[in-house]
């Protein structure tokens, strides 16, 4: 689950707050509104259902602060986790990785996002985990589902996929005191080549952003391998939302901008863990948010995709924590779009 950037490092993950850095601004501290659904009229695409009611989580689940006020810590965490979260965070990504899948694989016609997200609500409770998405900030379902044009944070309700859909899912669960986070874009039926192209090639960029990471590099080369290939490819790179710092925290202090920005030079280190979650879009990367203050969807109508793992600094690059135990990953499918 991806957070809102905001300029001069800081960032805002309230979902009431539409305020975002204006990229390439020359003055300090300058801000754009993302335009909301009241403005100027949009094409037609993705309309929302009926969003049912939040699902019970069992007393004897472990939870987050948040999972009860709706608020989590203002404190971010360290950037560079002991070895005892890692070794938590290697179990909770395995989780995340194997409920993805789970999911994934009922992505069918005629399937709502909302059962989507009853599938992922009870795959995480049988694993004895708590799905860092519910009550987040008050979101109210326990996945993101983000269909066609919705960039991301879409929330799963009474609208039931259609041939030619694609569809993105991004679960996060809470397990021993740490969350493990990762998605992954699914085809629904007979999707056009475009989109399966788009699918594919976003699954590229991850996994040239993935090449990257070692100690000593630096933020902004994640943001670059990743511009450099949707560039390469005629494709567009979504810069309000980006990967974030993770531990103990859902969301830490560490960025990471999918594109290249020169400002994020802070310099890898061994323990950091951290997702990387590019969006790339068919079309013009500028979107806008609707008004549940969540779903934000590009501008011109165009399709969107994106694929997130998270992982670990490690003295030789990175391990990728987002896997199960056998090496599976849902973004392995795309290898066959």
């Amino acid at each position: 689950m991806s957070k809102r950037k905001r300029r001069g490092g800081r960032v805002t993950e309230s979902p009431r707050t539409a305020r975002v850095a204006a990229a390439g601004s020359s003055a300090a501290g300058s801000q754009l509104t993302l335009p909301r659904s009241a403005d100027a009229a949009r094409p037609a695409g993705i309309k929302a259902g009926l969003v049912g009611l939040r699902r019970p989580v069992p007393s004897s689940i472990a939870k987050p602060p948040y999972a009860v006020t709706g608020l989590p810590p203002t404190t971010r965490g360290a950037a560079v986790q002991s070895a005892d979260v890692i070794a938590r965070m290697r179990v909770a990504g395995a989780i995340a990785a194997e409920v993805l899948l789970e999911v994934g694989a009922a992505v069918a016609v005629g399937v709502t996002t909302d059962e989507l997200d009853a599938i992922t609500h009870a795959a995480t409770i049988a694993r004895d985990s708590y799905p860092s998405p519910l009550n987040y900030k008050g979101f109210p379902k326990s996945v993101c589902t983000s269909v066609n044009e919705v960039v991301c944070h879409g929330i799963p309700d009474s609208r039931p996929l259609v041939d030619g859909d694609i569809v993105n899912i991004d679960v996060t669960i809470f397990h021993d005191g740490v969350h493990g986070d990762t998605n992954a874009t699914f085809l629904v039926g007979d999707v056009d080549a475009e989109s399966r192209r788009l699918v594919r090639e976003t699954r590229a960029s991850l996994y040239d952003a993935l090449a990257v990471v070692r100690p000593g590099a630096r933020v902004n080369d994640i943001g670059r391998a990743i511009e450099q290939h949707a560039d390469s490819q005629r494709l567009g790179v979504v810069r309000e939302f980006i990967g974030h710092g993770i531990g103990e925290q859902f969301h830490g202090g560490l960025q990471i901008p999918h594109y290249y920005d020169a400002r994020a030079a802070t310099e890898l280190e061994v323990g950091m863990t951290f997702t990387i979650e590019p969006m790339i879009t068919l079309g013009s990367p500028a979107l806008w948010v609707w008004d549940d203050g969540w779903t934000a969807v590009t501008n011109d109508g165009s399709r969107c995709a994106q694929f997130e793992h998270t992982l670990v600094v490690t003295e030789t690059g990175c391990d990728v924590l987002t896997v199960t135990a056998e090496g599976r990953c849902a973004a392995d499918l795309a290898l066959d779009f």
